[in-house]
């Protein structure tokens, strides 16, 4: 539901129901008039798909004006209950078009092993269930994003000896994704970031404009930028970005990932008590992200506190049982010699708190 402070901008101006949905990212919109004759008052309302500019439902409203408060809440209380069955019977002769329904509950499953966190089992698992939505109907754009998102995240997080085929094995879905859906915002924010995993931070960044432009509330297109500068030797600038994407949405369930990005710039910038603080509050929103816990280790161990550093590592180690020094340093997503000297530090940090090195 758009807020209607963003409605009224559109208020007595010619507009496009189609092009309203793009800009809005929503796939309904609800328009009416309201006309005053004596002691009447005739509100006319129509329900529109923004996909196709469809009229779904529509409806008039005609009432004395004996008492308008009273007159608003009972044509609000209609509104609500004409919309809600309007709605569900809409979304249910949509779900039967989907040539096969199972698909949304593999699809959500997928979803669900996502937001349990970071980690490469639960990558792979959310991985395995996109893959079903895809055999089955390969032309479910958001399945093909998710898809990406975890070969993505399985090689740009070190996830094993792959990392090369696992990048471009994402790039290859999300460009099959925006050849379905061009416009789909998530897709081009995946493909941000996935950029800034490939040495291409410079053009993550015009990417993942681009997704902003078409949905202002991706929450997670901010977090990705403040990523980008990272690997642009920017760290300074990241916790802006990582800000504006936790005021768009403080309760995400990616959250974690944001808070540990702000933790890996302050690391870089040599601020290390910020950087344990926002990492430690990363690990309390998600305890399942193991780059976490072997950043704060690096933390600990420049700050002296090599016991703490050593149980942190541990504990990652439980998640990604494979994470090693060699991967980490073979990983490296930008040449920028400002973000390959803090780097560096960082590794060197690792190796003291006791980070495999093989």
């Amino acid at each position: 539901m758009i807020a209607r402070n963003t409605a009224f901008t559109y208020k007595g101006k010619p507009f496009d129901v189609k092009q309203i949905g793009r800009e809005l990212n929503v796939r309904y919109v609800l328009e009416g008039s309201v006309q005053r004759s004596g002691n009447r008052l005739r509100v006319n309302v129509q329900l529109i798909n923004a996909g196709s500019g469809a009229h779904l439902w529509a409806e008039r409203f005609d009432k004395p004006v004996a008492d308008l408060f009273d007159m608003q809440d009972e044509i609000v209380a209609r509104l609500a209950n004409q919309l809600r069955s309007e709605l569900i019977a809409f979304e249910a002769r949509r779900a039967e078009q989907v040539q096969h329904p199972q698909s949304i509950d593999l699809y959500f499953r997928g979803m669900a092993s996502v937001h349990i966190g970071g980690s490469p089992t639960n990558l792979s698992n959310a991985r395995d269930f996109f893959e079903q939505v895809v055999t089955l109907d390969p032309g479910n754009v958001e399945a093909l994003v998710g898809l990406a998102h975890c070969d993505a995240y399985l090689g740009g997080g070190l996830f094993g000896q792959d990392r090369t085929a696992r990048l471009a094995t994402a790039e290859t879905t999300l460009n099959r994704a925006l050849s379905l859906a061009p416009n789909n915002a998530s897709a081009h924010q995946n493909m941000g970031h996935l950029m800034v995993f490939t040495n291409r931070a410079t053009l993550a960044l015009s990417e993942l404009e681009r997704a902003l432009k078409l949905d202002p509330n991706l929450a997670a297109a901010h977090a990705s930028i403040g990523l980008a500068k990272i690997t642009l030797g920017r760290a300074e600038e990241t916790e802006r970005h990582i800000d504006d994407a936790l005021r768009l949405s403080p309760l995400d369930v990616t959250a974690y990932l944001w808070v540990a990005f702000a933790g890996f710039a302050k690391a870089n910038l040599g601020l290390d008590e910020d950087a344990a603080t926002r990492l430690r509050r990363a690990i309390e929103l998600n305890r399942n992200y193991p780059i976490a816990h072997f950043w704060l280790a690096a933390v600990l161990a420049r700050w002296g506190r090599i016991e703490e550093a050593a149980h942190s590592v541990r504990v990652g180690l439980t998640f990604d049982p494979g994470y090693s020094l060699r991967n980490a340093c073979a990983g490296a997503m930008s040449d920028n010699p400002i973000y390959l000297e803090q780097r560096e530090r960082i590794y060197e940090a690792m190796r003291k708190a006791g980070v495999p090195e093989e």
